[in-house]
């Protein structure tokens, strides 16, 4: 399995853990709330949906709405299918979320895995969180490290854009620094409301607040 189709499959699974979907509606949230998959097609969406099938993870329903069955009949089409967890696929993919290894850091992958962590445990998250920083930290030190050697060379387009990773990157860590500390901190798990939330876990989260900043694509930067 490559780490795209990996990443995809995690994915899939976790909003299948919310509800069952059809492939449609899988694709739209996979598009609209974890942005990172809008280069994903239907083309590659449902061969991992048969993937998880055959592994006994997901089972395969027709649609329940019985007006849509008659009209889909009518017109000589195939009702949609809808998508739902097995015991066994909801077993998965909290093995999937324990996971804290350097798959879990990467770029794409950790952006999926943040996208979840609101069904991550406490100290999971930390791990992700803080594996997450050391390895941005390391890249940091090595464009510093780049940039010093090759400074003379570049012309200033050159020097911008090199100047602008680096920002990218800096920009992030800071992000991490936040999340840590609040999650150390114990900290209410959603910004816009005073009222703890509990995850699977019985824990709940600890978003910082920014008071109206953003913060940033935990994807956005230019050293990929």
């Amino acid at each position: 399995m490559s780490r795209r189709s990996g990443i995809l499959e995690f994915a899939v699974l976790g909003l299948l853990r919310e509800a069952p979907m059809h492939g449609y509606e899988l694709r739209k949230r996979l598009n609209t709330s974890l942005g990172i998959f809008r280069a994903f097609s239907y083309g590659t969406l449902y061969p991992c949906l048969k993937t998880l099938v055959a592994s006994g993870w997901l089972i395969e329903e027709p649609g329940s709405a019985p007006e849509e069955a008659l009209a889909s009949s009518l017109a000589g089409r195939r009702a949609k299918i809808v998508y739902r967890l097995t015991p066994e696929g909801k077993e998965h993919f909290e093995e999937l979320l324990s996971h804290t290894g350097p798959d879990a850091w990467e770029d794409e992958h950790f952006a999926a895995r943040f996208a979840f962590f609101g069904q991550t445990e406490r100290d999971v998250r930390m791990r992700v969180l803080e594996g997450r920083r050391s390895r941005l930290e390391e890249r940091l030190e090595k464009m510093r490290a780049s940039l010093a050697r090759t400074r003379e060379r570049l012309d200033d387009y050159t020097l911008e854009l090199q100047r602008h990773g680096m920002e990218s990157v800096e920009r992030e860590v800071r992000w991490l620094n936040e999340l840590i500390e609040s999650e150390r901190a114990g900290r209410d798990q959603r910004p816009d409301t005073d009222a703890p939330h509990d995850n699977d876990s019985g824990e709940t989260g600890g978003l910082p607040r920014h008071g109206g900043s953003t913060r940033p694509d935990p994807s956005d930067d230019t050293t990929k």
